[in-house]
C-alpha cells in the first residue's frame, strides 16, 4: 500500500515516501508495507540529529546503522573530503596506487591488532568478509595444502549478506531462502550459550586438520540481538587457533572504531588475529569503505612469480577510493585529537547505570546486553507476534529518537560523541515508549 492508498498527501513526508516507494528498493525491508511503517525521509543532518523533509529533528541513536562515529557534518571531515576533491576522487588500486590511500594504510598499521599488517581495501563489510574467506582458503592451497577447506563459525553469527558471508553466518536474518547456495561449515554455539568457548576449543582441536579458519565477532554478536561474551573466552579460542595452527579471522566490521570502548574489540581480548575485517566506522560514516587486514605471515603466502597462481585474483573497481581514504585518515586523527574513547567509556558507564534503573522491576524487559556503546534491550512480550520491538521503536521515533528493532530486541547504538544529556534523553524516551507499548 502506498501513501496514495491512505488518502490525500498531506505533507512533504508523505509525498517523498510515495516517490521513494515508486522507484527505490530498500534492503532488509518488506516494500509492500514500507509506507505503513512511517520511514524517516532525511533531508539533512546536524551533529547527532537527522532532520526530515518536514523539518522534524531526530536524535540518531543508532549511528545511522552503526556507521556514524563522530556525528554528521563534522567540519574537519567535510574539509578533508573537499580538499581531496581538489586532487582526485578515485583512481584504480589494481596494479597502481594513490598517495592518500597509502597514507591511510600507514596510519592504520600501528593501530590494528594484526602483526605487520597489509590492507586489501573494499567497499563494505560484507565484501571485506568475502575477501577474508578467500584469502584464508588460498593461504593453505598456496602452500600445497589442499584439505584445509572448512570454516568454524558460531551460532547467531552475522557476517554480511553476500553468499560467502551468509554461508559462515548463522541461519535466520531472512536468509534461509538461500540455503541451497550456502557452503557447509562447522558451527559452535553462539554467545547466548555460556559454554560456547569450551565447545569451540574442542572443535578446533578435533578439526584443525581440515580448517582453513575460525571466524568470530569479538565480544559482541551484533545483528542477532547484541549477544555479548567476555574477553577471556575470546582469548581462549584464539589460543586454541594458535596451538593448532588454524587461522583466526576477527570480524570487527561492527565492533571496530571505538564501539566497545577500545579502538578494536580484540584489544580487550589480548588477541592478534591473522586476518581482521574492518568497515562501518572506518570513514566515520561518510563514505563506503572497508578493508581486510592480513598479517605478514598470511600476506607473504601470496608472493611468487608474476601472473602466477599464487596471486590473489580478487579486487574491486572502487577499492581504496581516494576520497574515502582522505576522510578515513582525518577521522582516525580526530579519534585522538578529540579523545573520543574517553567519552565512549564515560557514556557507556552512564548508559549502563540508567538502563539498570530502567530494567529494575519492569516485567516488559527480559534482559539488557551491553558492551561499550553497543546495547540490546530485549523485551518480553506475553505472547508471540505482538511486534513490541517494532512498536517501541516507532513510539521512540514519534518522540524524536531513532532506534532500531531486531525482533523484540531494541538496539541502542549512540554516536560516539553523544553527550550526557543526550544519553539521558535516549533512555527517557525508551522508558516512555516501552511503557506506552507494553501497557496497551
Amino acid at each position: 500500500m502506498t501513501t496514495a492508498d491512505q488518502g490525500p498527501l498531506t505533507s512533504a513526508h508523505d509525498r517523498w515516501v510515495d516517490r521513494d516507494a515508486a522507484v527505490v528498493w530498500h534492503g532488509f525491508t518488506q516494500m509492500s508495507t514500507y509506507a505503513q511503517n512511517r520511514p524517516i525521509i532525511v533531508d539533512y543532518a546536524d551533529g547527532r540529529e537527522l532532520i526530515d523533509v518536514d523539518g522534524t529533528r531526530y536524535l540518531d541513536a543508532i549511528s545511522s546503522l552503526w556507521v556514524t562515529t563522530l556525528g554528521h557534518r563534522v567540519p574537519e571531515l567535510d574539509a578533508a573530503a573537499r580538499e581531496q576533491l581538489d586532487r582526485v576522487a578515485h583512481t584504480t588500486m589494481l596494479g597502481n596506487g594513490n598517495r592518500i590511500t597509502i597514507e591511510l594504510a600507514e596510519a592504520l598499521a600501528p593501530r590494528v591488532p594484526v602483526s605487520e599488517p597489509h590492507f586489501l581495501f573494499a567497499s563494505d563489510g560484507a565484501a571485506a568478509v568475502e575477501q577474508a574467506i578467500k584469502i584464508a582458503f588460498q593461504f593453505w592451497t598456496n602452500q600445497g595444502i589442499n584439505d584445509r577447506t572448512r570454516y568454524l563459525t558460531l551460532g547467531g553469527a552475522y557476517h554480511g549478506d553476500t553468499i560467502g558471508a551468509i554461508s559462515i553466518g548463522a541461519g535466520g536474518f531472512g536468509t534461509d531462502v538461500f540455503n541451497p547456495l550456502r557452503f557447509d561449515v562447522l558451527r559452535a554455539p553462539g554467545y547466548d550459550d555460556p559454554g560456547w568457548a569450551d565447545t569451540a576449543v574442542a572443535m578446533i582441536s578435533a578439526h584443525a586438520h581440515e580448517l582453513a579458519a575460525v571466524v568470530i565477532e569479538p565480544l559482541v554478536q551484533g545483528a542477532v540481538g547484541m549477544w555479548v561474551t567476555d574477553p577471556e573466552s575470546v582469548e581462549r579460542v584464539a589460543d586454541a587457533c594458535r596451538e593448532h595452527d588454524v587461522l583466526l579471522i576477527a570480524d570487527e566490521v561492527a565492533t571496530g572504531f571505538g564501539r566497545t570502548g577500545t579502538l578494536f574489540a580484540t584489544e580487550q581480548c589480548r588477541v592478534r588475529p591473522d586476518i581482521m575485517c574492518i568497515g562501518k566506522g572506518l570513514t566515520g560514516g561518510y563514505l563506503a569503505m572497508a578493508a581486510t587486514v592480513a598479517s605478514r605471515r598470511v600476506y607473504e603466502a601470496f608472493l611468487g612469480p608474476d601472473l602466477s597462481e599464487m596471486t590473489l585474483y580478487h579486487g574491486h573497481s572502487f577499492s581504496g577510493n581516494a576520497l574515502a581514504a582522505a576522510v578515513a585518515l582525518r577521522h582516525l586523527q580526530l579519534f585522538e585529537e578529540l579523545d573520543v574513547l574517553a567519552n565512549v567509556r564515560e557514556r557507556s558507564a552512564q548508559l549502563r547505570d540508567r538502563l539498570e534503573v530502567l530494567a529494575n522491576g519492569n516485567p516488559a524487559i527480559k534482559e539488557i546486553r551491553q558492551r561499550g556503546l553497543m546495547v540490546g534491550v530485549e523485551l518480553e512480550p506475553p505472547e508471540e507476534n505482538l511486534r513490541w520491538g517494532r512498536r517501541v521503536c516507532a513510539a521512540s521515533v514519534n518522540r524524536g529518537v531513532l532506534l532500531r528493532p531486531l525482533g523484540d530486541v531494541v538496539v541502542l547504538m549512540p554516536i560516539l560523541t553523544t553527550t550526557a544529556d543526550e544519553i539521558d534523553r535516549i533512555v527517557d524516551v525508551l522508558d516512555t515508549s516501552i511503557n506506552e507499548v507494553c501497557t496497551q
